[in-house]
């Protein structure tokens, strides 16, 4: 296991960092800090040196260069049973660091608003924080790396519980989450400057594409019981009104035949403007219909194809109200999905215990827009969203 004497945390995303900072205090761990992320600690009661001290060089450039030092990197990725390293080590004045706290400047962030400039991007693009993470990663049966927030209280409690120590199965978790954020991160860079020209101008299918999906949660299976399935969400899609963003509020979990049968039918009535209903079985439109009320459009939509609307998705463009809920309750379906749920009518669909309903919230599509992507053997065929 191992003892984590000292730690390096340099984080842009300071939440829960003063309360992780004093209970590493509280164990006797040493603090290494730069700047901000220095003052924050300091503020909230602990003990920390600014690195720029530690290693004997000044930050330069403009913060450009903060961490980038043999101090701090060869304290990362010394192997603490390779006795040539401990050798070089020692001759080098250079002390192990056991934990690394870090993440990186909000370049994501800043790209999707609306205006951000070329420099401004190019400035917001980590360099020292994803260089002291793939040490820290690389060396995870030596080092602690933390990217996450989430993952602070978890670590503070085996660190309570085994008197400091850290143990190789957290690091291994933690190094293999570590090389997903950067990675995420990179991917992001890489799409920013790929769909760039030199001269500013877009490029709209770029030599390369790069996409990150993280999992949203497990299916008991794929489209059939001997097949595993999974959800992934993209990256880039925090705000957007879809099926990968909307929230469950009842219901049995949903499946991988649920998923794509919703997606379908809430991006079919995605497309009117009036009050509109679509009902999908088997992703296919089994109805879709107009009306002055969502009950009015759902009733429409259903007589469409009674047969096959039956155990179908319902989608709505439209806050479903108590009347609507009380034509939905009438028969039997898989899904309802619909930007905005009354009281009276969550109350009316709850006493259908299997039926799912999903709240997406809106209906504006946002970053989950632009690109449609169809997986074929080998590829991928990319074309803009009609």
């Amino acid at each position: 296991m191992t003892k984590i004497k000292r730690a390096v945390i340099s984080v842009y995303d300071k939440k829960g960092i003063t309360t992780l900072a004093k209970g590493l205090g509280e164990l006797g761990v040493e603090m290494l800090s730069t700047g901000g992320t220095a003052r924050r600690l300091r503020d909230g009661g602990a003990k920390v040196t600014e690195i720029s001290d530690y290693t004997g060089f000044p930050e330069i450039l403009g913060g450009r260069v903060k961490t980038l030092h043999p101090k701090i990197h060869g304290g990362l990725l010394g192997m603490r049973d390779d006795e040539r390293h401990l050798g070089e080590m020692a001759e080098n004045s250079i002390e192990p660091i056991d934990m690394l706290v870090v993440n990186f400047y909000p370049f994501e962030e800043v790209v999707a608003k609306e205006g951000t400039t070329f420099s401004e991007a190019i400035e917001n693009i980590d360099i020292g924080g994803p260089a002291m993470l793939r040490a820290a990663a690389k060396n995870h049966a030596s080092v602690s790396v933390l990217t996450d927030p989430e993952d602070y209280g978890a670590v503070l409690r085996e660190l309570r519980r085994n008197k400091g120590k850290i143990s190789p199965e957290t690091n291994f978790r933690l190094s293999a989450k570590a090389f997903s954020y950067v990675s995420r991160y990179d991917a992001a860079i890489s799409n920013y400057l790929s769909f760039l020209e030199p001269d500013g101008e877009r490029n709209p299918l770029p030599a390369t594409y790069t996409l990150y999906l993280e999992k949203k949660l497990d299916l008991r299976y794929g489209e059939n019981p001997h097949q595993l399935g999974a959800f992934y969400t993209e990256s880039g899609i925090e705000g957007a009104h879809c099926v990968a963003n909307a929230r469950q509020l009842q219901g049995k979990e949903l499946s991988l035949n649920n998923i794509y049968d919703t997606d379908s039918a809430f991006e079919l009535v995605r497309e009117f403007e009036e009050t509109a209903c679509v009902i999908v079985k088997h992703n296919n439109p089994c109805g879709a219909a107009l009306g002055d009320t969502p009950a009015e459009a759902f009733s429409r939509a259903r007589e469409c194809d009674p047969e096959s609307a039956f155990g179908g998705i319902i989608a709505f463009n439209r806050e479903v109200d108590e009347t609507a809920a009380e034509e939905i309750a009438g028969m039997f379906a898989e899904v309802v999905i619909a930007p905005g749920f009354s009281e009276k009518a969550l109350m009316l669909l709850g006493a259908r215990k299997n039926l799912r309903v999903l709240l997406s919230g809106g209906m504006d599509i946002g970053g989950a827009g632009g690109w449609d992507i169809k997986k074929v053997t080998g590829g991928a065929l990319i074309q803009q969203s009609d």
